[in-house]
């Protein structure tokens, strides 16, 4: 991935090595649930477009749970 690394990729990736210690589809979830409840929807869009854009800077765990998120995207 060429470019800037965005601020909602960066936090994306801190919000996941909080969860580290569950098993990857549950920390997913529980990252998801954060953006969820507390992100603007324009951080949520962020995310979802780096993922669509390649994000292989992104953590796994983050990936899993953009796409969670864009499931709740209008």
């Amino acid at each position: 991935m060429s470019g800037a690394f965005p601020p909602s990729a960066r936090l994306a990736n801190e919000i996941a090595r909080q969860f580290e210690h569950r098993p990857p589809a549950d920390a997913a979830t529980a990252v998801a649930n954060h953006i969820k409840a507390v992100w603007d929807p324009r951080m949520k869009r962020a995310l979802v477009d780096y993922v669509d854009a390649g994000a292989d800077d992104l953590d796994p765990v983050a990936v899993l749970a953009a796409n969670q998120v864009r499931a709740t995207l209008k």
